[in-house]
């Protein structure tokens, strides 16, 4: 399968309607002008096919019918930072098989990336980030620019500005050392005798969340080696070094403080330094049998591992570093699959760090729903059954904590049996529950399934995390190796959210166990302020959106006052223009919380919030609709640059490319079902 470049027109105009706190809706005439009606004569016009709301939801709901692919599904970009890219042009010298075409088209998209300073961000607007800095700099020094091109020279500055090649992150460090550009004594330790430990160990393999087992198992093989390919004069990138290093710039520096876990594990990556040196390793050889058996039995049919770039691309060079040929089948799956994250166009080539079809293509299906698509349409009907044939039925390594739990939900990408989540399940699963699919027992029982699996990952604390239940050894985000500070899947309130919204969907009693122990959760990881964090949105918006969805579905009583104070939060958050924005750096300064420029997705998940609090007739809520309505391109989709997905929060943001268009289609069309409800109700 080939990726095709999923595209979604910006040069189209929008209406360009600026609003006031007052202002009610507009309405947009074929004039372009734009006029007013109050707001009780908005509610009537609702399912006039001239008022403004029906001709937005109209547009966005043909939209996506045009953009549906052959075979049902819906798939959108997913970008991040050009780390991935970068990394990519790096396998290929590591494994000595360059392409120069592809490289020149990976180095194009790479410098277009670049900021007027001179730095690469991890998120659109973002602050230039030294690590990504770095990569990008090597990636073009390996791709043949010279360090005294410009676009080198004011990236040199800024790298040298901020430290140096030595403050750069793990990961980073791990790439250089491959080349001889830093030294593997640098590098956090991460032995390949933990593949030993057995399950009841404190630290062993499935004690780590799933993208960081499917990453460090192979790159402990790559470390075991500590292989270096040498580079010619040209492409070596010494000159990033403030000043040439010591042996004792490879060591890891205690906190402050004596007393730390922090520094406590120093002192152990100081012993196991010691041990990896010595020429007695009993059990490395095992070992490595053991994490070579581990990686070829985690690679999809697809030549996937774990769904996600960095587990491919270090499964692939720890297989070159166990002597497999690049020919061999396990290496050139892998390379394909890595293929077919990328996008290619006549100039630029980039590498996604994941691929997100069920994701995208349950998001849409619940917009077109909201968007009054009936269930029965053949569009939906066939989006539903491509989710339904993608059920995952083999025990992934989440059984390790659940043995007896039998397999169902689904996964994130096209295929990746190893690891279902319960966010991508209970999406899939609240999307296909009234589409008339041709076969209803099928349907009925994948859901039956995908709830008992769910139900199932439900961790001690009556939360959920993604891939694991109970990932919670919090500790280990305290090694060296942890700096992006995502070695563990703990539950979160988002995704207990999630979970939330799928039980009160399917009816399932306010007095359930599960139910007891999620409204527990959640409302123990409530701000003080009100919201809730998010997870895997940008941000506190995402994450109240995610669990205020949740507790209307089960019936909370949306008047209790911990949910009023989240609204009074929300509604305090409301920009002028009338929709709501988040930056990134909400998760690293709280006083940022709810902050930003509006933004199509996050505007919707303010909608959303307010809609499943009740709160439907609100000015806030009708400013929020008015902002989505006034800057909706003709087309019927939305332009929106900011990353408001998640990664890793503070280290790796996503642009999810479907979001600016399938969260305002849902916001609006649930508005109108909910206006039209309200109207019937009081006999309009």
């Amino acid at each position: 399968m080939k990726m095709h470049k999923y595209s979604i027109s910006n040069s189209l105009t929008s209406f360009n309607v600026q609003s006031t706190n007052t202002d009610p809706l507009p309405v947009v005439k074929a004039t372009g002008k734009v006029h007013h009606l109050p707001p009780t004569i908005w509610k009537k016009m609702v399912g006039d096919a001239q008022n403004p709301l029906d001709k937005a939801i109209e547009r966005t709901r043909d939209f996506f019918f045009r953009e549906q692919l052959p075979d049902g599904y819906w798939w959108a970009e997913l970008e991040s930072n050009i780390t991935i890219t970068s990394e990519y042009i790096m396998l290929f010298h590591f494994l000595g098989m360059v392409d120069k075409l592809r490289e020149q088209k990976m180095a194009h998209y790479i410098l277009s990336k670049q900021t007027v300073e001179g730095s690469w961000a991890v998120w659109f607007g973002g602050p230039g980030d030294l690590s990504t800095t770095v990569e990008a700099y090597f990636a073009l020094k390996l791709a043949g620019y010279a360090a005294d091109d410009p676009a080198m020279c004011k990236a040199r500055t800024f790298i040298l500005s901020k430290g140096g090649i030595l403050k750069t992150r793990v990961f980073t460090k791990i790439f250089l050392a491959l080349f001889g550009e830093f030294s593997w004594l640098g590098v956090p330790s991460m032995p390949i005798e933990l593949m030993m430990l057995p399950e009841y160990a404190y630290f062993n393999i499935y004690e780590l969340s799933s993208w960081s087992r499917a990453t460090i198992i192979p790159l402990s093989v790559v470390m075991s080696e500590n292989p270096v390919r040498k580079l010619p004069p040209r492409a070596r990138v010494q000159e990033l070094f403030v000043r040439p290093p010591r042996p004792s710039d490879y060591t890891f520096s205690r906190h402050d403080g004596i007393m730390s876990w922090k520094n406590f594990f120093v002192g152990v990556d100081h012993l196991l330094k010691i041990y990896e040196l010595s020429p007695i390793r009993p059990f490395k050889k095992k070992s490595i049998a053991l994490a070579e058996k581990w990686i070829l039995e985690h690679q999809e049919v697809s030549g996937d591992w774990g769904g996600i770039q960095p587990a491919m691309l270090n499964s692939i060079l720890a297989l070159h570093c166990l002597g497999y040929a690049n020919d061999h089948p396990a290496v050139a799956n892998g390379l394909e699959a890595l293929a077919n994250f990328s996008i290619e166009d006549q100039d630029d080539l980039v590498l996604q760090s994941c691929v997100s079809p069920l994701w995208d293509t349950a998001l849409v299906l619940v917009a077109m729903q909201e968007a009054g698509v009936p269930v029965d349409h053949p569009a939906l009907v066939k989006s539903a059954q491509w989710l339904l044939d993608r059920e995952v039925r083999i025990k992934g390594d989440w059984r390790i904590k659940s043995p007896d739990l039998e397999p169902g939900g689904w996964a994130f990408e096209f295929l990746n049996d190893w690891y279902p989540d319960v966010d991508d399940s209970g999406f899939v699963m609240l999307a296909l529950k009234d589409i008339n699919v041709r076969d209803k027992k099928q349907k009925d029982q994948a859901i039956k399934r995908g709830i008992t699996w769910c139900l199932g990952m439900q961790s001690a604390n009556g939360g959920w995390g993604a891939f694991d239940k109970d990932n919670t050894k919090y500790l280990l985000n305290k090694i060296p190796f942890a700096d992006l500070e995502a070695l563990i899947d703990p539950p979160t309130a988002d995704l207990t959210g999630r979970m939330l919204e799928l039980l009160g969907e399917f009816n399932f009693p306010r007095t359930h166990s599960a139910v007891v122990r999620a409204l527990e959760f959640v409302k123990s990881e409530q701000e003080p302020e009100g919201p809730w964090w998010g997870r895997w949105g940008v941000n506190y918006i995402y994450g109240t959106w995610s669990v205020l969805s949740g507790l209307g579905a089960i019936g909370e009583d949306m008047n209790q006052p911990y949910i009023r104070k989240t609204v009074n939060w929300l509604k305090s958050k409301q920009n002028q223009d009338g929709g709501w924005g988040e930056v990134c750096e909400s998760y690293e300064d709280r006083s940022l919380m709810g902050c930003g420029p509006s933004t199509p997705s996050q505007t919707s998940w303010a909608l959303l919030s307010l809609f499943a609090s009740g709160d439907v007739l609100s000015k806030s809520a009708q400013r929020g609709v008015e902002y989505l309505v006034s800057i909706q391109n003709q087309d019927g989709s939305w332009d929106e640059d900011a990353f408001t997905g998640t990664g890793f929060p503070k280290f790796f943001m996503i642009k999810y490319h479907i979001y600016r268009n399938c969260f305002p289609l849902t916001a609006l069309g649930r508005y109108r079902r909910l206006l039209l409800e309200n109207a019937k109700n009081d006999g309009v």
